[in-house]
């Protein structure tokens, strides 16, 4: 499997962006140097599998491993064969693609996964978020899209931009919100003042250099605090803070308490 990047989410001396970059699409001939990333697809429908899985054979690094039906065989098939990414789909009969999420993003090592849905407006998609996958894709996602993301996510870095999700969060109205504030804020107190700053403007959506900038620090102090704040809160990248800073709701200060 490939190795994980640095906390910020982006290779060393890189900043993450909103936006994927440029990357060789399907059929161009891939670094010498790129190692390959082992695929497995996970959907009910065979045509879907098979459609993802010729998308995918034009691209030199990508090897789709194995191909699943449900979420148990996908949970188990990824066991047999350490895929790097795991393309699920949400909705599967039996064992569904959200708890296969769960179950998978539990191991260690982890693969990264990819949720397909056909709605970005899916509270499931968020229960996916929160349980550690890298982004979502909707199904009628462009062959390069699809390839420059699996690429980044088999990197370790997030796929969907903290802006997004809480574009997301606003379109997708959830029940328990007070609960999760109370929750999110007690988990919130583990970190330092400073770690907490950094955690609202991760969850802004703001790279470090910006972040940098604005609280007045260097870059390194900015990448070490936000690779503390990860670890104290447990989590994979900088997505799930965003989510976080969400529910404990510092993410919007002048909502009345």
């Amino acid at each position: 499997m490939t190795h994980p990047v640095p906390a910020d989410g982006a290779p060393a001396g890189e900043e993450p962006a909103d936006a994927a970059p440029a990357d060789a699409a399907p059929g161009h001939a891939a670094p010498s140097d790129r190692p390959t990333i082992d695929v497995l697809v996970a959907d009910d429908d065979p045509v879907v599998r098979f459609g993802l899985k010729m998308m995918l054979g034009g691209a030199p690094d990508l090897r789709v491993v194995a191909e699943a039906s449900n979420g148990a065989e996908a949970v188990e098939l990824a066991r047999r064969h350490h895929p790097d990414v795991v393309l699920m789909d949400i909705r599967m009969p039996g064992t569904d693609g959200l708890t296969a999420t769960e179950t998978l993003r539990s191991r260690s090592p982890a693969p990264q996964v990819m949720v397909l849905t056909t709605f970005d407006a899916d509270a499931h998609v968020l229960r996916a978020l929160r349980a550690g996958a890298a982004g979502f894709l909707l199904k009628d996602t462009p062959p390069d899209e699809l390839v420059v993301a699996i690429r980044h996510a088999a990197q370790g870095r997030p796929v969907l931009s903290p802006e997004v999700t809480r574009r997301l969060i606003a379109r997708v109205a959830e029940s328990g919100q007070d609960t999760r504030r109370a929750a999110a804020r007690r988990r919130l107190d583990a970190l330092s003042d400073r770690e907490r700053e950094v955690a609202v403007e991760i969850g802004a959506g703001r790279s470090n250099a910006e972040i940098a900038a604005r609280q007045h620090l260097g870059l390194t102090t900015v990448k070490t605090h936000a690779s503390a704040i990860l670890a104290k809160l447990g989590l994979n990248n900088r997505v799930q803070v965003a989510l976080l800073v969400h529910d404990a709701g510092l993410d919007r200060p002048d909502r009345p308490e």
